[in-house]
């Protein structure tokens, strides 16, 4: 503890920093506050995450048909837990991906509390009585993310719901909703913002002097009676006098009138006069979380809200291909490979979710296909043509960057390629995407590297001068970086090695060990551990091997020309070797090898039991917590490494105790120790020095049994002294020019570095400067000027990489942007309804009969907006809805209980018709309304009380069509306003 005594003692010296404030970010906030009974921002949204997703198992059936029962997960569980009910426990589902997107929204979240460009912003933090504005930008906020989720950008997405869910959270901490005794959400925040509720004026004394940490009762009894709403200040406004302060010791407002303050951030009353009421606050801002997301799924539809939280995500089957006339063995191999795993796993948990596919040859890439329709995946690779030649040179390296845009993190990518890159440029920005996305390339070349001259045989592949040998260096080191491999193949014997892609695809896939080793000497084994929550371990071995010897635990071992022997079947192809160990005993296991060249080894499995992680600094301001390092990790700055181990269940009984960084050799090069936090799961460690080489990461455990537990990670992280930083990133819109500022600081020696920006949609115009020197612990900016085209599609994203490179070379870093184009006249309107006629005959019968008698009354349902009704829920009412839409189209029902009814599939046309028919026990009805834009409507449906027997209230036809036609000419008039 240590460690953490000095960081803490340190933080506290930093409390005079000015700054706003909120919940604790995370668990880092609660160590450094000791306080550790406290709710944080990551851990409410943790919690609501995971309630959603056991509601929607509860809902939606799996591929067997199968619900989750709603009587289990009543109490505290683990993701691992829910999926392995969800799934059956037999098989092997990792929540690797979910806990990716999950980690996604909870990082956009905290960084609010951490960016310059929000941290002291009333409007995102419902502070300073910015109630209304706050309530309007959480709208604003919300129609992105819906617009993101239907463009297909889950990121974008999952980033705008991060920034959201910290506003929201905020309000149940900052404003006296709690105060005024309100123990259920906010039915409206969300909604119109005029409807949020009676602000208290500008001019109106709020609260009392409270000098002492704990501060009761200090807002104004006539406040709380009369249900104003108010909210601290902070030292980023100006307090009027009698107005509440936030309080806490980064508040100097707190010492002015009115002294004190009223947030309910966490437990501690050294940063919270409302401690007393921190629990409150929290659980009311869990249930707005989980209403907000459940809001979300009902308006975008069960499927986009699984991909959002990338729930069904295993495996994703994504190519890269070159398609020029010496490719024909290599597509047909891609082909009969991907039709292999699509028959394999068809109809099960572990066939693949989503399918990329992107052609190449010179000069033209794509076009990019992407599909969830495995028939439709292999008819697409049917209908590619190895046609035409050209220089060796393709533009291999482009047609990459646009598999990695638009293939899920985590995920595998093979290229199919006999030529070198003619797009050389790209390769710090290709390297950069795949660092972002955590994946994994592997290239499978059909072309000898050491060839410098000649054609290849059979082929219409044209040169116009020899050959480098070292050609491909650029796909080994890419490759590299990113974990994968790079495989020197023949034509006759691609078929066999692309085998590797059925084994890189498997549901639930860790990697044991990762090395590269360049020596041809005898050396040292290299040592993996087998322990009993993995399964079909697979070596795969690239590289010219002369032999190798494999060590089981009790030391029985077998050689290379063994093809099939007691513990492994061993298959070597030129390039490439397989070895599938055969029921291996848990232990240590030993590997040893003589090659010629360089070899890479990766040692793969199936198991639960795997890790995500990044590296952090403490931000210590005016907000404690971790702060996550984009791109790579810095020198010259205390940095901390932070994990979550996937699969555990509550009551696990497996450990974790240190993490070692690892050379490209296998070596280790520093041990790091770690700290389980209050976060299931959880761990964190400060990394003493940082490699001055490229190093990967690998955890070691044990189980309740004493077998060692270790997880790789098999990409290779490299330590850079420039950082890149995006304050803000500006809105996009078609036809319109935008810019944004990237600060660019230098932790080492007085440097001249090169800047380069990318971007996959040619929206980047120009950046200046691109060369510029930075001093030692200085920042300077750089500006990048873009331009949206006129058609852009609304919610479509564009990826901007930016690399900073030093001009000797010496260092690089990278920042990966992703930008929504939006609309510039957003849909502001909810959808609502017209009653036009009801037809009853309840007035004669007595209440005991009222079942006997019917009524029912026509609705027109239309968006006030321009955006059209997307969806809609019976919440009140016994009746039935029947819809019906343009002349042709087919009708739904609607009824209590059902849920929402989604109608963006059903094509019900512009206008929706209804008829609501309910006997007489329930003579009124209320129905939710939502549009494309993710604005929802209210449509009360109500029986005139007092009437005669039979009596049709109706208006006049000729009233009702003037009703309508009033109504549509309103409609078209916003249109032509907007």
């Amino acid at each position: 503890m240590g460690l953490f005594l000095a960081v803490h003692t340190l933080f506290l010296c930093s409390l005079m920093i000015h700054g706003s404030w909120a919940f604790f970010p995370n668990f880092w906030s609660k160590i450094m506050s000791l306080a550790q009974n406290s709710h944080t921002h990551q851990s409410i949204t943790e919690e609501a995450l995971l309630l959603i997703t056991r509601d929607l198992f509860q809902e939606t059936p799996n591929l067997q048909g199968r619900t989750l029962d709603p009587q289990l997960f009543q109490g505290s569980f683990t993701a691992s837990e829910l999926f392995k009910a969800y799934y059956g426990s037999q098989e092997t589902v990792s929540t690797k991906q979910y806990q990716q997107a999950v980690s996604e929204i909870v990082q956009a979240n905290v960084a609010m509390d951490f960016l310059s460009s929000t941290r002291n912003d009333p409007q995102l933090h419902f502070d300073s009585e910015r109630l209304k504005e706050a309530s309007a930008l959480l709208q604003s906020i919300r129609r992105l993310a819906v617009q993101s989720l239907q463009a297909g950008d889950e990121s974008g997405a999952r980033h705008r719901l991060g920034s959201l869910l910290h506003s929201l959270q905020d309000f149940y901490s900052h404003s006296n909703w709690v105060e005024m005794g309100y123990r259920k959400i906010h039915s409206t925040l969300l909604g119109n913002a005029e409807e949020i509720g009676p602000v208290a004026p500008e001019n109106m004394q709020t609260c009392r002097d409270c000098d002492h940490w704990t501060c009761n009762d200090n807002i104004l009894e006539k406040i709380n009676k009369k249900k104003l709403l108010t909210s601290g200040y902070c030292n980023n406004t100006s307090k009027p006098p009698g107005k509440c302060s936030h309080g806490g010791p980064f508040d100097q407002s707190r010492h002015r009138s009115a002294r004190g303050g009223i947030n309910k951030d966490s437990t501690s009353l050294l940063f919270s006069p409302h401690h007393y009421l921190h629990n409150e606050a929290a659980h009311l801002a869990t249930m707005a979380t989980v209403s907000v997301l459940q809001d979300l799924r009902d308006t975008v539809g069960t499927q986009a809200f699984l991909r959002l939280l990338n729930v069904g995500a295993e495996t994703v089957l994504s190519f890269v291909i070159d398609t020029t006339g010496s490719m024909f063995d290599e597509i047909s191999a891609a082909r009969e490979r991907a039709h292999s795993i699509i028959l394999d796993r068809r109809g099960t948990i572990h066939q693949p979710s989503q399918y990329v596919l992107v052609p190449f040859h010179d000069p033209g890439v794509g076009p990019l296909y992407r599909t969830t329709d495995p028939d439709q995946f292999i008819d697409l690779l049917g209908s590619l043509s190895a046609l035409g030649g050209g220089d060796e040179p393709e533009m291999c390296l482009t047609a990459l960057q646009l598999a990695l845009v638009n293939t899920p993190p985590l995920s595998e990518i093979f290229v199919f390629t006999d030529a070198s890159p003619k797009d050389k440029h790209l390769q710090n920005a290709v390297e950069a995407l795949i660092l972002h996305k955590r994946s994994k390339v592997t290239f499978l070349l059909t072309e000898d590297p050491s060839r410098t001259g000649g054609v290849k045989t059979g082929t219409g592949r044209r040169r116009r001068e020899s050959l480098s040998p070292d050609r491909f260096s650029i796909y080994t080191n890419l490759s590299a970086i990113s974990g994968g491999l790079t495989v020197f193949s023949t034509d006759k014997e691609i078929q066999d090695v692309s085998v590797l892609i059925q084994d890189n695809t498997v549901s639930a896939g860790v990697t044991l060990l990762h090395i590269e080793k360049d020596s041809p000497s005898h050396a040292s084994p290299y040592i993996f551990y087998v322990d009993p929550a993995v399964k079909n371990i697979i070596i795969h071995i690239s590289g010219e091997l002369l032999d190798f010897t494999i060590y089981d635990p009790s030391g029985q071992s077998q050689y290379l020309f063994s093809k099939r022997g007691d513990l492994a079947v061993i298959e070597c192809f030129v390039g490439f070797c397989r070895v599938s160990l055969l029921s291996p005993t848990p232990g240590e296991w030993r590997i040893k090898m003589v090659n010629r060249g360089t070899i890479r080894v990766n040692v793969l499995g199936q198991s639960t039991i795997d890790f995500l992680y990044h590296f952090a600094v403490p931000a210590n301001g005016s907000h404690p917590g971790l702060s996550r390092l984009e791109g790579r990790p810095a020198s010259g700055v205390p940095t901390f490494l932070v994990l979550a181990v996937t699969g555990l269940s509550t009551d696990s009984a497996l450990t974790f105790s240190h993490v070692t960084l690892l050379g490209t050799n296998g070596e280790s090069l520093e041990r790091v120790t770690l700290n389980a936090t209050d976060t299931g799961g959880e761990f964190i460690g400060e990394v003493a020095t940082l490699p001055s080489q490229p190093f990967s990461v690998k955890i070691t455990g044990n189980d309740n049994e004493g077998n060692i537990i270790e997880r790789a990670s098999a990409e290779l992280n490299h330590v850079a002294q420039v950082l890149i930083q995006v304050p803000t990133a500006p809105p996009l819109y078609p036809g319109k020019s935008a810019h944004l500022w990237v600060n660019i600081s230098n932790s080492g020696a007085t440097r001249e570095f090169v800047v380069m920006v990318t971007d996959d949609r040619k929206f980047v115009n120009s950046w200046t400067p691109d060369r510029l020197s930075v001093a030692r612990n200085r920042t300077s900016q750089v500006r990048i000027d873009l331009t949206t085209p006129v058609g852009a599609e609304l919610g479509s994203v564009v990826s901007v990489c930016v690399t900073v490179k030093a001009a000797d070379r010496s260092d690089l870093n990278f920042a990966v942007l992703h930008l929504s184009v939006a609309d510039p006249n957003p849909d502001l309107l909810p959808p609502s309804c017209i009653q036009s006629a009801v037809r009853d005959s309840c007035p004669s019968l007595s209440q005991k009969s009222c079942s006997q008698a019917s009524w029912s009354t026509n609705l027109l349902f239309s968006d006030q907006g321009h955006s059209g009704i997307a969806g809609m829920q019976l919440q009140q009412g016994q009746g039935l809805l029947n819809l019906t839409g343009d002349p042709g189209k087919q009708g739904v029902q609607l009824r209590k209980g059902q849920g929402r009814l989604n109608l963006t599939g059903l094509d019900m046309g512009a206008e929706v018709v209804g008829t609501y028919t309910s006997n007489c026990c329930s003579l009124k009805a209320e129905l939710f309304l939502w549009d494309t834009a993710g604005n929802q409507g209210l449509c009360n449906i109500l029986v005139p009380q007092q009437r005669a027997s039979g009596y049709i209230h109706t208006a006049s036809r000729i009233q009702t069509l003037f009703t309508m036609l009033l109504f549509h000419i309103g409609g078209l008039l916003l249109q032509l306003v907007n």
